[in-house]
């Protein structure tokens, strides 16, 4: 069966030793964020990711949403885990207390995160749209709006969404048809269709609140003309209360590869009212602030599917008996020996322990740099952390959604035919994990943001900014004999984006077909680097914790993830660079008609 008990210790090493989280008590309004405080608050939340949301993944699995002329019904026991989740006060921890919100920093959300997506995805996928929501309206919205909704997303009692896909239109949303009519009364008439919503109805709350994409009657074309509406399930009263049904609802639900617990809905808009979110014609940039923080979202559900299904693997691979080890029989008085001990074996687990370590690092480490960029006092800092977060956003959502995908196939593997059985439960992780590959722009989208957009942004100051943070990290630690066998790769990896990134920047001007060709391996060029750099800082801390006389075992468990990373996992950058500069000649040089 599959298993899942929060790493508590490892989320805590990283924030304590890796990254040092006291430093967050030093920002404005996060004067109470203390170590202990931010640990209080991560051991309840496993708790109530073990003990509640955990058991309820494989029968919301089996059972799945059902539909019911309009009406979309949760799996049992998903109403009652969510009232405990609200009750206690889960919805709320990152938002703005001026609306019931707790106020905690975005490092702690990120934890949290993990944490629930890792016991149970589909159950996460609610209170994360919400989340979601609560961010793009916090952003943009009038000071009526915020009033009216804020509070209401912060306890939980209304949920978000967020409506952009239609039939005819995916990642290009300049092709968007649904059209918002102004009303006397400053609201929009709003009628069109939009689908792969999650978490479009469902019987969780009050009401659902939907921020959607729409064109005025005088847009320009393209996305220059899109305007995004806040458009509630039913229109609230102006004491705050649910009120009369409005135009919008589900046309039915998508039955689904994976995560059928959340409901993924067809909503069509008749009419429905609106409410213009921030300027007309400028949706898109509100809408990113929502869709920002659904990629890093999606890459923590990468994460934390990885994280069950190592942690399941481990589980299965100590106990299942086959065969003898190579070296000779290591359970003499039984009948086989584990199948940890044979190599392959502890590839695939090794494979997944360095994932998941290595990106849990990086992930809290951007959670960080979020709450820098948000609360520090120095405007420097506030753009520089700002610029690590630009770049390291599709990094994080492609590379840890790829990996999610991985770690999940590797844990079947693992369990060998007895993975491809329903009721031992890693299937559905490697189910579960598929879509978040495709989410929020698929990952090949996310690699052009990163060659198109990120690096040539600010005259490639941001990319830049993250190349320098690797390489004086190189520099304060080259010297150290101790660094040497982890801070060399890690140079050569470096080196190995440059030459990438060189390469591009002379042929890509010339041919942009070079840059659409490379845009994947590069991603994972620069993941791989990222990742690296994190199993550096980790070591460092691992160093700082055997001298301090900590947990042995430990710490000395980090060191040799790390010397596997850097021998096994780190060299790939290597042929990556060579797909890169091979060019995009052989990628395009078949006629469409010859495939």
């Amino acid at each position: 069966m599959a298993v899942y008990k929060a790493p508590l210790k490892d989320i805590q090493f990283v924030l304590n030793e890796v990254l040092d989280v006291s430093s967050l008590a030093t920002l404005p309004g996060y004067e109470d964020a203390t170590p202990d405080t931010i640990q209080a608050i991560l051991q309840e939340a496993a708790k109530l990711c073990e003990n509640v949301l955990f058991p309820l993944n494989r029968s919301g699995d089996e059972e799945g949403c059902t539909y019911e002329n309009g009406v979309v019904r949760t799996p049992k026991g998903f109403k009652e885990a969510y009232q405990q989740f609200r009750e206690g006060g889960w919805t709320a921890t990152t938002c703005d207390p001026a609306y019931g919100g707790q106020g905690l920093p975005a490092t702690v959300g990120f934890a949290i995160t993990e944490m629930i997506t890792a016991a149970n995805q589909s159950f996460g996928m609610y209170p994360g749209l919400s989340h979601g929501a609560y961010e793009a309206l916090s952003a943009h919205g009038s000071e009526e709006l915020k009033k009216l909704y804020l509070p209401k997303l912060t306890d939980g009692t209304w949920s978000g969404t967020m409506c952009l896909t239609e039939p005819q239109c995916g990642t290009d949303l300049g092709l968007i048809r649904t059209r918002a009519e102004p009303q006397a009364d400053g609201s929009y008439a709003i009628t069109g269709t939009k689908i792969f919503i999650s978490a479009g109805e469902h019987d969780l709350t009050e009401n659902i609140v939907h921020l959607v994409l729409a064109r005025l009657p005088d847009a320009p074309g393209g996305t220059k003309g899109i305007s995004l509406f806040l458009v509630p399930k039913f229109v609230p009263t102006p004491e705050g209360e649910v009120g009369e049904r409005n135009g919008i609802r589900c046309g039915a639900i998508e039955h689904k590869m994976g995560i059928k617990a959340s409901s993924t809905c067809v909503m069509n808009l008749d009419g429905a009212k609106g409410w213009l979110v921030g300027e007309p014609n400028k949706g898109m940039p509100a809408m990113f602030v929502m869709m920002n923080a659904a990629r890093l979202g999606v890459g923590m559900q990468g994460l934390g599917i990885a994280e069950c299904a190592y942690q399941s693997a481990v589980a299965y691979a100590r106990d299942r008996l086959q065969g003898r080890a190579l070296t000779g029989p290591k359970n003499a008085s039984g009948p086989a020996d584990p199948i940890i001990v044979h190599p392959d074996v502890r590839r695939m687990l090794m494979t997944q322990k360095s994932f998941t370590e290595g990106a849990r690092a990086l992930a809290l480490w951007v959670g960080m740099l979020i709450d820098r960029a948000h609360r520090h006092s120095d405007e420097k800092e506030r753009e520089a952390a700002d610029d690590l977060i630009q770049m390291l956003t599709p990094v994080i959502k492609a590379y840890f959604t790829d990996m999610g995908s991985e770690c999940a196939n590797l844990a079947v593997q693992t369990y060998g035919g007895h993975g491809f059985i329903r009721e031992n439960g890693v299937e559905q992780l490697v189910r579960d994990a598929r879509i978040t590959q495709l989410y929020e722009g698929t990952n090949g989208i996310q690699a052009l943001d990163l060659v198109g957009r990120k690096l040539p942004m600010k005259g490639g100051r941001a990319a830049q900014r993250l190349l320098g943070e690797i390489s004086g990290f190189i520099a304060a630690n080259k010297s150290d004999d101790r660094m040497k066998e982890f801070v060399e790769p890690l140079e050569k990896a470096l080196g190995r984006v440059q030459d990438a990134a060189l390469f591009l920047m002379q042929n890509a001007m010339k041919n942009p077909d070079e840059a659409g060709a490379a845009a994947t391996d590069l991603l994972r060029l620069m993941a791989l680097t990222a990742m690296a750099f994190m199993w550096n800082r980790i070591v460092v801390a691992a160093h700082k914790g055997l001298a301090n006389g900590g947990d042995k075992a430990f710490y000395e468990a980090k060191l040799a993830t790390a010397r596997f990373y850097m021998a096994r996992v780190l060299p790939q950058t290597t042929s990556l660079n060579h797909q890169i500069k091979a060019g995009a000649a052989t990628v395009m040089a078949l006629p469409a008609e010859a495939f």
